[in-house]
Protein backbone atom coordinates (compact mmCIF):
# COMPACT_ATOMS: atom_id res chain seq x y z
CA UNK A 1 0.00 0.00 0.00
CA UNK A 2 1.65 3.61 -0.91
CA UNK A 3 1.89 6.55 1.22
CA UNK A 4 -1.42 7.83 -0.75
CA UNK A 5 -3.09 5.48 -0.50
CA UNK A 6 -2.58 5.01 3.31
CA UNK A 7 -3.11 8.31 3.86
CA UNK A 8 -6.40 8.42 1.82
CA UNK A 9 -8.13 5.89 3.76
CA UNK A 10 -7.15 7.15 6.62
CA UNK A 11 -8.95 10.52 5.32
CA UNK A 12 -11.81 8.37 4.63
CA UNK A 13 -12.10 7.11 8.42
CA UNK A 14 -11.88 10.39 9.92
CA UNK A 15 -14.66 11.81 7.10
CA UNK A 16 -16.88 8.50 7.79
CA UNK A 17 -16.62 9.40 12.05
CA UNK A 18 -17.54 12.78 11.35
CA UNK A 19 -20.26 12.64 9.26
CA UNK A 20 -22.11 9.74 11.83
CA UNK A 21 -21.22 12.75 14.45
CA UNK A 22 -22.85 15.45 12.41
CA UNK A 23 -25.53 13.25 11.88
CA UNK A 24 -26.19 11.90 15.17
CA UNK A 25 -25.82 15.43 17.02
CA UNK A 26 -28.58 16.55 14.32
CA UNK A 27 -30.90 13.66 15.11
CA UNK A 28 -30.67 14.03 18.77
CA UNK A 29 -31.79 17.73 18.73
CA UNK A 30 -34.57 16.81 17.08
CA UNK A 31 -35.47 14.11 19.66
CA UNK A 32 -38.16 16.13 20.94
CA UNK A 33 -38.54 13.69 24.25
CA UNK A 34 -35.16 13.69 24.66
CA UNK A 35 -35.46 9.92 25.50
CA UNK A 36 -31.89 8.69 25.39
CA UNK A 37 -30.44 11.84 24.46
CA UNK A 38 -27.54 11.80 27.25
CA UNK A 39 -26.00 8.62 26.45
CA UNK A 40 -26.18 9.04 22.79
CA UNK A 41 -24.14 12.13 22.67
CA UNK A 42 -21.81 10.61 25.34
CA UNK A 43 -21.35 7.97 22.52
CA UNK A 44 -21.01 10.03 19.48
CA UNK A 45 -18.65 12.50 21.43
CA UNK A 46 -16.41 9.74 22.44
CA UNK A 47 -16.16 8.36 19.24
CA UNK A 48 -15.26 11.79 17.53
CA UNK A 49 -12.59 12.04 20.17
CA UNK A 50 -10.73 8.45 19.13
CA UNK A 51 -10.89 10.17 15.54
CA UNK A 52 -9.28 13.29 16.98
CA UNK A 53 -6.67 11.35 19.18
CA UNK A 54 -5.77 9.37 15.90
CA UNK A 55 -5.29 12.88 14.32
CA UNK A 56 -3.23 14.02 17.13
CA UNK A 57 -0.76 10.49 17.10
CA UNK A 58 0.52 11.19 13.79
CA UNK A 59 2.54 13.48 12.32
CA UNK A 60 1.68 16.96 11.44
CA UNK A 61 -0.41 16.66 8.48
CA UNK A 62 0.74 19.57 6.10
CA UNK A 63 -2.12 21.15 3.20
CA UNK A 64 -0.78 22.04 0.07
CA UNK A 65 -1.68 25.73 0.06
CA UNK A 66 -0.43 28.11 2.08
CA UNK A 67 -4.06 30.11 2.51
CA UNK A 68 -6.96 27.59 3.11
CA UNK A 69 -9.00 27.29 -0.11
CA UNK A 70 -12.72 28.50 0.57
CA UNK A 71 -15.38 26.10 0.69
CA UNK A 72 -18.28 28.25 1.46
CA UNK A 73 -19.60 29.61 4.53
CA UNK A 74 -19.90 27.40 7.83
CA UNK A 75 -23.07 25.62 8.40
CA UNK A 76 -26.27 27.04 9.90
CA UNK A 77 -26.02 25.21 13.18
CA UNK A 78 -27.63 27.53 15.30
CA UNK A 79 -31.14 25.81 15.21
CA UNK A 80 -29.39 22.87 16.32
CA UNK A 81 -27.83 24.53 18.94
CA UNK A 82 -30.89 25.99 20.40
CA UNK A 83 -32.97 22.79 20.10
CA UNK A 84 -29.69 21.28 22.29
CA UNK A 85 -29.98 23.89 24.72
CA UNK A 86 -34.13 23.36 25.28
CA UNK A 87 -33.53 19.36 25.18
CA UNK A 88 -30.48 19.81 27.85
CA UNK A 89 -32.05 22.38 29.59
CA UNK A 90 -30.63 22.28 33.10
CA UNK A 91 -28.05 19.89 32.44
CA UNK A 92 -27.12 22.26 29.51
CA UNK A 93 -24.64 24.77 31.87
CA UNK A 94 -21.26 22.91 33.06
CA UNK A 95 -18.31 24.05 34.90
CA UNK A 96 -14.63 22.61 33.74
CA UNK A 97 -11.12 23.45 34.27
CA UNK A 98 -9.90 24.57 30.50
CA UNK A 99 -5.97 23.25 30.80
CA UNK A 100 -5.31 21.03 33.95
CA UNK A 101 -1.91 23.12 34.01
CA UNK A 102 -3.68 25.96 34.78
CA UNK A 103 -6.21 25.21 36.90
CA UNK A 104 -8.92 28.23 36.75
CA UNK A 105 -12.56 27.01 36.45
CA UNK A 106 -14.71 27.86 33.91
CA UNK A 107 -18.35 26.97 32.61
CA UNK A 108 -19.44 26.48 29.49
CA UNK A 109 -22.92 25.00 27.81
CA UNK A 110 -22.97 21.78 26.38
CA UNK A 111 -25.28 22.70 23.23
CA UNK A 112 -22.59 25.84 22.69
CA UNK A 113 -19.47 23.41 23.03
CA UNK A 114 -21.25 20.40 20.56
CA UNK A 115 -22.07 23.10 18.14
CA UNK A 116 -18.60 24.64 17.97
CA UNK A 117 -17.22 21.22 17.75
CA UNK A 118 -20.03 20.01 15.06
CA UNK A 119 -18.69 23.77 13.20
CA UNK A 120 -15.12 22.60 13.16
CA UNK A 121 -15.29 19.29 12.00
CA UNK A 122 -18.03 20.06 9.52
CA UNK A 123 -14.97 22.40 7.72
CA UNK A 124 -12.74 19.82 7.42
CA UNK A 125 -15.51 17.53 5.84
CA UNK A 126 -16.31 20.32 3.05
CA UNK A 127 -12.52 19.98 2.38
CA UNK A 128 -12.85 16.55 2.12
CA UNK A 129 -15.98 16.41 0.16
CA UNK A 130 -14.17 18.82 -2.29
CA UNK A 131 -11.11 16.24 -3.02
CA UNK A 132 -8.72 18.14 -0.69
CA UNK A 133 -7.72 15.17 1.57
CA UNK A 134 -4.42 16.90 2.31
CA UNK A 135 -6.37 20.43 3.64
CA UNK A 136 -9.09 18.14 4.63
CA UNK A 137 -6.67 16.20 7.31
CA UNK A 138 -4.78 19.29 8.30
CA UNK A 139 -7.55 20.98 9.48
CA UNK A 140 -8.94 17.93 11.60
CA UNK A 141 -5.82 18.01 13.01
CA UNK A 142 -5.12 21.77 13.63
CA UNK A 143 -8.50 21.78 14.86
CA UNK A 144 -8.90 19.06 17.00
CA UNK A 145 -5.62 20.05 18.83
CA UNK A 146 -6.50 24.06 19.08
CA UNK A 147 -10.06 24.00 20.01
CA UNK A 148 -13.04 21.29 19.25
CA UNK A 149 -10.32 18.54 20.86
CA UNK A 150 -10.70 20.82 24.17
CA UNK A 151 -14.08 21.11 23.85
CA UNK A 152 -15.37 17.73 23.43
CA UNK A 153 -13.29 16.51 25.76
CA UNK A 154 -14.47 19.00 28.36
CA UNK A 155 -18.57 18.10 26.89
CA UNK A 156 -17.37 14.82 27.21
CA UNK A 157 -16.55 14.95 31.04
CA UNK A 158 -20.06 16.78 31.56
CA UNK A 159 -21.78 14.21 29.57
CA UNK A 160 -20.11 11.43 31.72
CA UNK A 161 -20.82 13.34 34.86
CA UNK A 162 -24.24 13.50 33.93
CA UNK A 163 -24.46 9.99 34.04
CA UNK A 164 -22.34 9.35 36.98
CA UNK A 165 -24.72 11.11 39.05
CA UNK A 166 -27.97 9.80 37.67
CA UNK A 167 -26.75 5.92 38.21
CA UNK A 168 -25.08 6.12 41.26
CA UNK A 169 -27.30 8.70 42.99
CA UNK A 170 -24.27 10.91 43.92
CA UNK A 171 -26.42 13.96 44.03
CA UNK A 172 -24.65 15.09 47.35
CA UNK A 173 -23.41 18.76 46.00
CA UNK A 174 -25.70 18.53 42.65
CA UNK A 175 -29.27 20.65 42.56
CA UNK A 176 -31.98 17.79 42.59
CA UNK A 177 -33.48 19.06 39.77
CA UNK A 178 -30.72 18.30 37.53
CA UNK A 179 -30.22 14.51 38.57
CA UNK A 180 -33.95 14.54 38.21
CA UNK A 181 -33.51 15.65 34.95
CA UNK A 182 -30.67 13.49 34.16
CA UNK A 183 -32.81 10.33 35.00
CA UNK A 184 -35.28 11.09 32.57
CA UNK A 185 -33.03 11.51 30.13
CA UNK A 186 -31.14 8.21 30.56
CA UNK A 187 -34.73 6.05 31.28
CA UNK A 188 -35.69 6.53 28.05
CA UNK A 189 -33.52 4.32 25.81
CA UNK A 190 -30.46 2.57 25.61
CA UNK A 191 -27.47 3.04 23.68
CA UNK A 192 -28.90 0.84 20.64
CA UNK A 193 -31.56 2.85 20.35
CA UNK A 194 -34.65 0.76 21.96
Amino acid sequence: MTDTTATEDFAQQIADQVESFLVAIQAISRDEEGSGAISLLLLEVSQLLLAGARLGAQADFEPDQEYQPDVGPDPDLDAMRLRLATLLGPVDTYSYVFDPYVPELDTANLSDELTSVATDVANGLRHFRNGDVAEALWWWQFSYVSSWGTSASASLRALHSIVTHSRLDADDEVDAEVVAVADEMLAGRDVTGR
